[in-house]
């Protein structure tokens, strides 16, 4: 009886595809998941070191034109990078848990979506096809230009919509947390980013501040939710901007509140054809190289349970602003 023919399996080849493999798989994984695979062979811990590295690089994921990297220099912290899903823009709530890789160079990020920025059919822009400085000939004076017009993105009237220009690093602090810092001098006026993140109705942003509140009380959480309100020119009316970048959101979530108003100016930008207004930060002054990017969270209101203030202004008041959301 003759033996049954056995293929000879080539070991080198069955390791080069489970390193391709994983390499693929593995930047989908959150923080608790990579260190858990991490301690399970040789070849699974290279890999992951090589994911977190990548990971602290570039807060951004790739979706800004600059890497903006983490730095932490508190000794003894193993906390290399913060984590969170990265949008460029804002975005609709999501009432999904997806996943988005991070930290592989296998994945190039999608072009991002802006779900409030369209082209209306019948709308007009401006006629400005080489382009305007928002200038008083431009019929978009007191708008950003937007997909009605002629005009491309190097248009001097689409200064926020080409995501961030600026060199920046985030640094932890031992009080504060994660804080966004000046790589480079920054002139005053310049746009630094918007704060993006899920857009959310008011009965919605008062349930996540609720789970906010109540999950602070048990681990560690740092919620990233904005509330603004814009009071309108026309009788009491004011309107009022939910973004959460607590789970979903870009660098601004690392922008840390100072009492004496910090240096940056916060300014409620429209754009032509664009169903919402954002929220965007300006530098209110020349920045310097390694200063911190601070802005005023609001006034300080009573709170059952006040968070603490590490600003280290003159007037700081010891505590950070609250609102009954």
């Amino acid at each position: 009886m003759e033996e049954p023919h056995c293929r000879k399996i080539n070991h080198r080849q069955t390791g080069e595809a489970f390193s391709h493999c994983t390499a693929i798989v593995i930047p989908y994984l959150n923080p608790i998941e990579l260190a858990s695979i991490s301690s399970t062979c040789k070849t699974l811990h290279h890999i992951s070191t090589t994911v977190t590295s990548r990971r602290t690089s570039d807060a951004s994921r790739g979706f800004e034109k600059l890497p903006v990297p983490f730095h932490n220099p508190i000794p003894g912290d193993p906390h290399t990078y913060s984590y969170f899903l990265y949008t460029p823009s804002q975005t609709l709530r999501s009432t999904t848990h997806f996943r988005q890789p991070w930290g592989s160079d296998h994945h190039a990020p999608p072009n991002p979506s802006y779900p409030f920025l369209f082209r209306v059919d019948g709308a007009t822009g401006c006629d400005c096809t080489k382009g305007c400085g928002g200038d008083d000939s431009c019929p978009c004076l007191n708008l950003e230009c937007g997909p009605s017009c002629k005009c491309d993105s190097v248009c001097g009237n689409r200064a926020t919509q080409c995501g961030v220009t600026a060199r920046l690093k985030i640094i932890n602090h031992e009080k504060k947390g994660w804080g966004l810092y000046a790589a480079e001098l920054i002139s005053a006026g310049r746009f630094i980013c918007e704060y993006a993140g899920e857009v959310l109705s008011t009965k919605e942003a008062r349930e996540r501040q609720q789970n906010y509140d109540e999950t602070a009380r048990i681990e560690r959480l740092s919620p990233a939710l904005l509330v603004v309100k814009e009071h309108l020119p026309f009788g009491n009316t004011c309107m009022r901007m939910n973004i959460d970048a607590t789970r979903i959101g870009n660098i601004a979530r690392f922008i840390n509140h100072s009492c004496d108003g910090g240096n940056l100016d916060t300014l409620i930008v429209r754009s032509s054809g664009s169903l919402l207004p954002r929220v965007c930060f300006f530098a209110a002054s020349d920045i310097q190289e390694d200063d911190e990017l601070t802005f005023s969270y609001g006034d300080v209101a009573l709170s059952s349970d006040p968070r603490p203030c590490f600003c280290g202004a003159s007037s700081c008041t010891g505590i950070l602003p609250s609102e009954h959301t």
